[in-house]
């Protein structure tokens, strides 16, 4: 019964694409670590190096430079920590344990086999923790009748932790699943529209959160349907303890945009744990 509700309402509901403005990535490391020192330099890491060239998205996507910028440290032989920040970075870019161990194993062809052990041993650490993940993914998934799908690197930079999209229909009406691992959450953001617009979010497994600003948060559990109204700040994302996957879709509305805004804090995540 509840699935022939769910998709009751979904045909009745008509899909339009993001419309994302380009953000700028902020850095602080430059001026954290040498701003007294030299703070020129400084200044062109945070605000020329990640501040412009890092943020033209529209260009390259973070996932590519993720990979480029890896595949250059490793050829020149650096292995220190600038090299495990770019693997960090590229984890979070969506560059999975398969496809490091194939990208260094490649380099190792072209750079030189000892740098490529040297970067494994960096690497290994970095992705440590996704073979247990991988576990914990498989096991999700079948929970659930709609699938995880691929590692979600168009929005990356927009999330806090591993999300995964999975396109369920691009005909008659456009739906996707969007799946986030625990503690994953997007950041506060806001759908746009003059008129009309607005977002409707169903929950399909695991447990997670949905919030507007300056209310208190709500649970997603399946079945869960949830109501964004245009121009509301908000965000939602997963419980800590738990993998979560939801329907997203967007109402159709006059000059209809997604703007995205700034993370959601450790803090203010935690204090949902405590309230439950």
């Amino acid at each position: 019964m509840r699935n022939k509700i769910l998709y009751t309402f979904i045909a009745l509901v008509i899909n339009i694409p993001f419309i994302m403005a380009q953000e700028k990535i902020k850095q602080t490391a430059g001026r954290d670590q040498l701003g007294e020192f030299a703070p020129k330099f400084a200044e062109l890491n945070d605000d020329v190096l990640f501040g412009e060239v890092w943020s033209r998205t529209d260009k390259l996507g973070l996932r590519d430079r993720s990979l480029v910028t890896i595949t250059s440290l490793i050829s020149q032989g650096i292995t220190d920590n600038s090299l495990i920040f770019h693997l960090q970075s590229a984890k979070k870019n969506g560059i999975t344990r398969t496809e490091i161990a194939e990208i260094i194993t490649h380099i190792g062809f072209y750079a030189g086999w000892p740098k490529a052990w040297a970067a494994f041993n960096l690497a290994k650490e970095v992705w440590a923790k996704d073979s247990v993940g991988n576990d914990a993914k498989a096991k999700f998934q079948r929970e659930m009748i709609f699938p995880i799908g691929e590692p979600n690197t168009a929005y990356a930079q927009y999330f806090i932790g591993n999300s995964y999209l999975a396109p369920i229909s691009r005909e008659q009406v456009n739906i996707s699943n969007v799946t986030f691992e625990p503690r994953c959450r997007n950041n506060w953001h806001i759908h746009r529209a003059t008129d009309g617009g607005g977002q409707m979010l169903i929950g399909v497994a695991g447990r997670g959160w949905y919030q507007e600003e300056g209310k208190p948060a709500v649970k997603i559990l399946p079945g869960t349907i949830i109501h964004i109204p245009a121009n509301v700040k908000h965000w939602h994302g997963a419980a800590s303890d738990s993998w979560f996957a939801h329907l997203a879709f967007e109402i159709p509305g006059k000059d209809a945009s997604n703007e995205w805004l700034e993370p959601v804090s450790d803090k203010e995540y935690e204090k949902l744990d405590r309230s439950e």
